[in-house]
């Protein structure tokens, strides 16, 4: 394994980057509360549960925490599931890697500034068991999919994987919160990567566009109001179902639920839609307001603490045929402006765009992978690959159809700033992803330090089958 795969691949099964994402699917605790709240035990009483659960299958107790055979089983199962080959990856591996965020969750618990709230484990766990529900179709296969009887111990399992993956993300971080790279150190970092083991980066490309929305005329947006307000007056006046009219009139994938939702202030929901719904209260339906997605009434249904039981109905205004000639015209009459140099890309992107994240830097485009304003191409929306690789640096493209999230159709324009062919890691080119790269390497030396002093002063107990495993921190204290 080359010098510079040693630091790209931070592998699933060896130290833990601070943004590795875990995915195993189950994981225990030696005790929880009756809302699977971590419980603080001593190392005797876990020494006696790990004698006590040996005929269950104990692989390992890291502090507090259990590691079961059927956690391991399990969590082949899902790097399996995500199309990874589990059979090049050996029980010691799966086995490493689950103490590694046993470990981590351990003294995140101990740790008096890492919080994990129940209201936001509980608001993750309904997020999730409604992706998982219109993924697999109904709640019924998602319990026999996890082998429960009912929704509620459903939930209570997974309480206990989030809180501790939650505690196991939050303790990462936190080790690495701190760790930055000086320009010095990312040059030293460039000039130790032998130069036939430096990377090499794809095509890339620099591009910028120009946004153009038809409007909603008046009278469609006052037909949604009014549509709104009789369905409002009906529920407030003459008791109607609010529940009913949102599974025949809402515009999203909560009408199925007859609109229901559970909310808190953290979440990342539309300013106006929270502010309206924290305004009410319980049974009061507010009138319609609009928000970034469209038109909405929302009923409080009840107060839990700093969380809001509601329902809510969305209809968004139809533009029209009219309007989007128009705005297909004005995108056209702004491209020929800029293909005959009337005017630059950059200054009609600022001047005229309707996008306001990208109008402010001239229409240009930032990866969210990066930060950068450099794409790969394979990193491109597949949608518009096609136009960005045909085309030269400093053409505008044809005008491209596009929609947003909640399916209404934009016009837009691209211009391909720059072009990078695929070449070897260059210092002065490459800066941002070398970079990224030395501050990789510097927060995975971070990790291990950390593990290193921490699987010295935390109780561990690794099961006779694991004792042979090849781990890579001192897991068996030798």
């Amino acid at each position: 394994m080359n010098y510079i795969i040693k630091i790209c691949c931070v592998a699933l099964f060896s130290i833990t980057a601070v943004h590795a994402q875990k995915t195993e699917v189950d994981s225990s605790l030696v005790i929880t509360g009756d809302k699977g709240v971590i419980s603080e035990v001593s190392k005797t009483d876990t020494v006696q549960a790990f004698k006590r659960f040996k005929a269950d299958g104990v692989a390992a107790v890291i502090g507090d925490y259990l590691i079961l055979e059927t956690d391991i089983v399990k969590m082949r199962e899902d790097v399996k599931n995500q199309g990874m080959d589990s059979d090049e990856i050996s029980d010691c591996q799966l086995a490493g890697r689950l103490m590694e965020n046993k470990l981590y969750a351990h003294h995140a618990v101990q740790d008096s500034t890492i919080n994990v709230s129940e209201d936001e484990i509980n608001n993750m766990i309904g997020q999730q068991m409604d992706r998982m529900v219109q993924q697999i179709g109904s709640m019924e296969k998602l319990l026999e999919f996890y082998r429960k009887e009912n929704e509620r111990d459903l939930r209570a399992e997974l309480f206990v994987i989030n809180k501790e993956r939650a505690l196991s993300d939050r303790m990462q971080s936190k080790i690495v919160s701190e760790i930055e790279v000086t320009p010095e150190e990312v040059r030293q970092f460039f000039d130790r990567i032998p130069e036939d083991e430096r990377p090499q980066f794809g095509d890339e490309v620099k591009i910028s566009q120009l946004v153009i929305e038809p409007d909603v005329p008046e009278e469609e947006e006052q037909k949604v109001v009014d549509q709104l307000t009789e369905m409002r007056n009906d529920i407030v006046e003459n008791g109607a179902s609010f529940a009913t009219k949102a599974v025949l009139y809402s515009q999203d994938a909560t009408s199925t639920k007859g609109g229901q939702m559970t909310i808190t202030r953290k979440d990342p929901l539309d300013k106006d839609f929270k502010q309206v719904a924290f305004s009410l209260q319980e049974g009061e339906v507010s009138k319609p307001f609009k928000s970034s997605f469209g038109y909405h009434i929302i009923q409080l249904d009840k107060v839990r603490g700093e969380k809001l039981d509601i329902r809510h109905i969305i209809i968004m205004p139809k533009v029209t045929e009219e309007t989007i000639k128009i705005a297909r015209e004005k995108l056209d009459t702004i491209r020929r402006s800029i293909v005959n140099n009337k005017i630059s890309f950059d200054e009609a992107a600022r001047r005229y765009s309707d996008e306001e994240e990208t109008r402010g830097d001239g229409g240009k485009l930032i990866n969210p992978k990066t930060g950068d304003t450099r794409f790969e191409l394979t990193d491109i929306d597949p949608l518009i690959y096609d136009k960005v690789n045909n085309l030269n640096e400093g053409e505008v493209s044809m005008i491209l159809i596009d929609q947003t999230r909640t399916g209404s159709k934009f016009f837009k324009i691209i211009i391909v700033d720059n072009k990078y062919k695929a070449h070897i890691a260059n210092y002065a080119q490459d800066y941002t992803k070398i970079k990224e790269l030395a501050l990789r390497e510097k927060q995975i030396k971070a990790i291990e330090k950390w593990q290193k002093e921490k699987i010295g002063n935390t109780y561990v107990k690794i099961g006779d089958e694991y004792k042979d495993c090849a781990f890579s921190g001192n897991w068996l204290k030798q």
